[in-house]
């Protein structure tokens, strides 16, 4: 049946059928959700106690992680794109997404190399909060909206904040709109 035979309300289920399979797909990716999570959140942690607690003038190293991560990433992502049966436009559209805050992370990381990190963290909260919101959107999965949000309101009120204290506003938004969510896109994919 071509296209042009379509009913609207057939058009509006072949809409529907696809957004609910990239839904699916994605909640079936919720490992880069938890991956990016934890991860943030442990060197978001780890920086913090080794800066206050062992006052170590290296606690910015817990950062290298975050080339694993990269890594990681890549072989699943990989693996994924192989493994991928159908490329839809939504699927597509994400990976459009998190490729583009992935490169403006990268950007912003060399930014504060030159001009320095003092209130860098509510640049990068404000990053979390687009990316789960967009997401959420497009998935219609209402706990990445509701975390996008909290970023929103997280980054704003943490400019007023040293930078030390910054850091735990971002680890707070990164379990609000990675771990959080993610763990619930994965229940959601076994209950499926």
């Amino acid at each position: 049946m071509s296209s042009d035979n379509f009913t609207p309300e057939e058009s509006i289920r072949l809409i529907k059928s696809m957004i609910d399979k990239t839904r699916q797909n994605f909640s079936d990716q919720s490992h880069y959700f938890l991956l990016w999570g934890w991860s943030t959140l442990l060197a978001l942690l780890g920086q913090f106690i080794l800066k206050h607690i062992f006052n170590s003038p290296y606690h910015y190293m817990v950062w290298w992680v975050t080339i694993v991560c990269g890594i990681i990433s890549a072989i699943w992502g990989r693996r994924d794109r192989r493994n991928m049966e159908v490329k839809t436009y939504v699927k597509e559209n994400m990976g459009f997404l998190w490729t583009g805050l992935g490169i403006t992370f990268f950007t912003f990381c060399l930014i504060f190399i030159k001009i320095g990190w003092n209130n860098c963290y509510p640049f990068f909260i404000t990053l979390y909060g687009t990316g789960t919101f967009v997401s959420g959107k497009i998935l219609q999965f209402k706990p990445l909206i509701t975390g996008g949000i909290i970023c929103w309101i997280l980054a704003a009120i943490s400019v007023w904040f040293n930078l030390d204290e910054q850091m735990l506003f971002a680890a707070s938004a990164i379990l609000i709109s990675y771990i959080i969510p993610g763990h619930l896109l994965k229940q959601k994919y076994h209950r499926q």
